[in-house]
């Protein structure tokens, strides 16, 4: 990790924030105990410009039966996790964050990748990006499946390491390295502080 090795970022770069909502850090099945670290990093990314942020949630459905195939498996292992069941503050984004939207942007998603909602093509498209900073929960999940849908669509991606956490030290640890080897022609790993330095917001 030596900066950013494709030159400086655009005025079209816009920063991604992936799920940053209350059940993610509070005592629930999905809570991840890095959340409170890398809030704060996530929020001075996201304040250095929030009309070039956008933020995603990862929004359950209010019953498992609601959902096809495996996924209605999924949310019967995790019931508690539902709508009907679930206290509906919790997938409100952290309130550091909240309170940026608007000017920043908020898109619900029912999958892991943030292209699972067709809301987040056409706000790209509309506001000629062609770069992402990338930030958020979990490394292993969402963002890795965020990931894989901006490289198919050709975008840069730059993931700020000291901005993404995940409820598994085994797989944000194992992804870190994915993202730094096998992916090293289409995503750059770098800390905030270059990413802040270097974003014209």
């Amino acid at each position: 990790m030596t900066g950013l090795r494709f030159g400086p970022l655009s005025p079209e770069t816009v920063h991604l924030c992936i799920d940053m909502q209350r059940m993610f850090g509070e005592a629930s099945p999905w809570a991840s105990p890095w959340v409170g670290r890398v809030l704060p990093v996530i929020t001075e990314i996201a304040a250095r410009s929030p009309e070039r942020t956008v933020f995603t949630r990862f929004i359950p459905p209010r019953h498992a039966e609601d959902m096809p195939g495996s996924w209605r498996r999924y949310y019967e292992r995790w019931s508690e996790m539902t709508r009907d069941r679930l206290d509906p503050g919790l997938v409100e984004l952290f309130p550091a964050l909240a309170r940026m939207a608007p000017p920043a942007t908020v898109i619900d998603k029912a999958t892991y990748s943030a292209f699972g909602a067709r809301e987040l093509d056409r706000w790209l498209a509309d506001h000629n990006v062609d770069a992402l900073i990338v930030t958020g929960a979990e490394t292993d999940v969402c963002i890795l499946a965020t990931v894989l849908g901006a490289i198919d669509r050709g975008y840069r991606v730059v993931i700020v390491t000291d901005a993404i956490c995940s409820s598994s030290d085994p797989g944000h640890d194992a992804l870190r390295g994915l993202y730094e080897s096998r992916f090293s022609e289409q995503v750059e790993t770098v800390d905030a502080q270059t990413v802040i330095a270097a974003w014209a917001g």
